[in-house]
């Protein structure tokens, strides 16, 4: 395990260099870790360097000083990219992951070649919706509520043919910080990139679950058409975390953007 000291805050990493190969940053979803990615590392073990990491309140890393807001996580990646010496990434951003890939790009666009924008819009949800999520997270802790989310992450046809692992990312859930989840929501629910989405300029690959309940398709292909070229792949058979119901088509397409996509744009 690795763990780097930024912003305040203790951050665990798990990074691989590959000379002469671009290296994809990962960033999880809310309530998850960096495990939700091996699936993806398995399969593209050898083509690409990694850089995977647990946001602050999330996994093994710090929460530091709340409240904090999606520029926070932002400089937390762009300190940790820093101290690394990484420059020139793609991002694959999954939901809140996404909201952070946008942000560091509006802010320091220099670090990112590309972005794969997972399960993600510019606007996600409601001060509402966010609000309820907050004050559940609080008073009733999110054992009340992870059945629900449950739903929205993973398809029927998980929760019928995979309750091991449906037992197992419930339980990642519910380990999760109540108060990092909670810092995490406030940070979402205040994050708006609407528009900011007509000023990016890299090449950009929307991706989303056809049965994803946080952040269905309809959303994020609206969202890939506001983005000037963005391609936008729809992932049958998956939920919310594609990486983990569906990590085969998730890393084709990964492969396909950062081998094909990325250079016919460049050129």
């Amino acid at each position: 395990m690795e763990f780097a000291r930024i912003n305040g805050a203790t951050l665990h990493y798990r990074h691989r260099h590959l000379a002469g190969r671009p290296t994809i940053v990962f960033v999880n979803s809310l309530g998850t870790d960096l495990r939700i990615w091996n699936g993806i590392e398995h399969l593209l073990a050898g083509d690409y360097g990694f850089l995977f990491y647990d946001k602050r309140g999330h996994g093994l890393s710090e929460l530091g000083e709340a409240p904090h807001t999606i520029e926070t996580h932002a400089a937390d990646l762009a300190g940790l990219l820093d101290h690394l010496g990484i420059a020139g990434t793609v991002i694959c951003g999954l939901s809140i992951g996404g909201v952070i890939a946008q942000c560091l790009y509006q802010v320091q666009p220099r670090l990112i070649e590309g972005m794969i924008l997972c399960d993600t819009a510019a606007k996600i949800g409601t001060d509402e919706t966010w609000n309820d999520r907050i004050k559940a997270t609080r008073s009733e802790g999110i054992e009340s509520f992870a059945d629900g989310v449950m739903e929205k992450w993973f398809t029927p046809d998980f929760h019928r043919n995979c309750a091991e692992k449906l037992a197992g990312y419930r339980t990642m859930l519910t380990r999760q910080s109540p108060a990092g989840y909670a810092a995490a929501c406030t940070a979402i629910r205040d994050a708006d990139y609407r528009a900011a989405a007509a000023l990016i300029g890299v090449p950009t690959l929307c991706v989303v679950g056809d049965q994803d309940g946080s952040t269905p398709p309809e959303m994020v292909e609206s969202f890939a058409h506001s983005i000037p070229g963005a391609g936008c792949e729809v992932i049958a058979g998956a939920g919310h975390i594609p990486c983990v119901e569906q990590p085969e088509k998730l890393a084709k397409l990964i492969r396909r953007f950062v081998g094909n996509d990325m250079q016919r744009r460049r050129a």
